[in-house]
């Protein structure tokens, strides 16, 4: 079988990986975004499907006021004993917890927390043993690992926090898993920073605490030396086994907007490539330590066909689970029903750390044509295409007074200007935006007229500008109104096309 990568598009970093009655199970960090921590299920380890999120209540997380990038950091789902557990960091309140749920499809526990301190924690079941790792730095200054035994029924720590590996020197070490393969244990890892130098690297042991002995030709995946490859920073990564017996790392990655355009603004995404366990035991990925894009293996049967939705609209979405919000939404500003969103401009705004009248879906892939008929009662609504409260492209109608106008708004840092407007004679318009690699483009049609407004380069909407571990999610949103009327989203259509 043949597949592509990434197997999941757009904003869904970091991802974590589990398997439970003959299914798959994959969650992925969400940041200041909610719900939080969104939850896919496969058959095949290559097609997933959102089925959720797993914190989807206020009293889980804290988020409030939480600046872009803030709130909740790398995750690990596990399973034991007929329940799930998925734990993470919330990087804002520097908190470690993990939630719990004996049905994959329902609702999580509260929060259970952990005093042990780090980002990128991961659970190991053995036996009655439930081990906690995170990284840390050690009382000389040293990226570490740390590990401690809790209880898991209370996160109450049964042993103390102690480092169980260094790394191999590389700056940044981080999102620790253990295993334990062929009686083995195995102690993976990530350094580099989870940019163009990322990496992953390994070691193995006979304990759950070592010694442990790195492997010689670390790292064992990395595409930190593919010059002018779209697919880069490489690295968190996560083993898996087949219902096969087939081995798999899962692990994040960009793709850079050009052969040699080192920006990306689609974010982290999930990519799958194949594991080889050797005569000595050691493990190799791939054929050459680096992931393709594409990628043909026997593991999988050539009647599991990889299929992708290349359409998004409100009639095959779910609200609750393919969109999500900007910190906790108010929500006596949204209608949202089958066929028709209605939202009443805030006066929070898009630049704001707060929670904008906003209702959002990751931008997948780059060529995409975006449009939907809006009508404005109050203030401004339209799309906005969204890295941060400080980078965003606003694309919206604008009333005030008798005058409507359709506005293209550039926020680039420090930076924020109405680039191009025009007076139209209805309230009602359909904005509709193009992207390639390189460019958005933004042509406004109202009363059978189309209005061109320009285009905007999306490198300035990239990690390399804003910053952050974020991607471009494509918004509906209404602000700088009177709070008094709801505005009207209708036929919104998000088309991905063939590149």
């Amino acid at each position: 079988m043949k597949f592509r990568n990434p197997i999941v598009k757009g904003f869904y970093p970091d991802p974590s990986v589990c398997k439970a009655n003959d299914k798959y199970y994959l969650v992925c960090s969400s940041f200041h975004y909610y719900p939080g921590v969104p939850l896919f299920e496969s058959d095949d380890l290559v097609n997933w499907r959102q089925i959720g999120h797993c914190l989807t209540r206020q009293s889980q997380v804290y988020l409030e006021n939480i600046e872009s990038s803030g709130g909740v950091f790398a995750c690990n789902i596990r399973y034991d004993n007929g329940r799930f557990y998925m734990t993470t960091t919330n990087n804002s309140t520097q908190q470690n917890f993990y939630v719990w749920t004996d049905d994959i499809y329902g609702e999580w526990s509260e929060p259970i927390n952990v005093d042990q301190g780090g980002i990128d924690p991961s659970f190991y079941f053995e036996g009655n043993s439930t081990y906690f790792m995170s990284n840390g730095i050690d009382e000389n200054g040293r990226n570490s690992i740390f590990q401690c035994e809790i209880d898991i029924e209370t996160g109450e720590k049964l042993t103390p926090s102690r480092v169980i590996w260094h790394g191999t020197g590389g700056r940044y070490l981080e999102s620790p898993h253990l295993y334990k393969i062929n009686d083995l244990y195995y102690l993976m890892a990530a350094e580099g920073g989870t940019e163009y130098g990322h990496m992953i690297i390994y070691a193995r042991g006979d304990s759950p605490y070592g010694p442990f002995e790195a492997y010689l030709n670390n790292p064992v995946l990395t595409n930190r030396n593919l010059g002018g490859y779209e697919i880069q920073g490489v690295g968190h990564g996560e083993l898996i086994q087949d219902h096969h017996g087939n081995w798999w790392i899962f692990h994040l990655g960009f793709r850079q907007i050009g052969r040699w355009i080192m920006h990306h603004h689609l974010g982290r995404e999930v990519f799958l490539m194949p594991v080889t366990f050797h005569q000595d035991k050691w493990f190799t990925v791939g054929s050459d330590g680096t992931t393709q894009d594409e990628v043909e293996i026997m593991h999988i049967p050539n009647t599991t066909k990889q299929i992708e939705q290349t359409q998004y609209t409100f009639h095959n979405t779910k609200w609750d689970i393919d969109w999500c919000y900007l910190r906790y939404p108010d929500k006596a500003n949204y209608i949202a029903q089958e066929s028709e969103l209605k939202l009443r401009s805030s006066l929070i705004t898009l630049d704001m750390a707060n929670s904008p009248t906003f209702i959002g879906l990751r931008q997948r892939d780059f060529h995409v044509e975006i449009s939907c008929e809006i009508r404005v009662n109050d203030g401004e609504a339209g799309i906005t295409l969204y890295m941060d409260e400080n980078h965003h492209y606003d694309f919206a109608l604008r009333k005030s007074g008798n005058t409507i106008e359709a506005i293209k708004r550039l926020n680039i840092g420090d930076i924020k200007s109405i680039h191009k407007q025009s007076i139209i004679n209805s309230n009602i318009a359909t904005l509709k935006i193009t992207s390639n690699h390189e460019t958005y483009s933004f042509q406004v049609i109202s009363d059978g007229k189309v209005i061109d407004l320009g285009f905007a380069q999306t490198r300035y909407l990239s990690s390399e500008v804003a910053g952050g571990f974020t991607g471009v999610v494509i918004g509906l949103y209404a602000q700088d109104g009177t709070c008094s009327e709801f505005n009207d989203f209708n036929d919104f259509i998000c088309t991905y096309l063939d590149e």
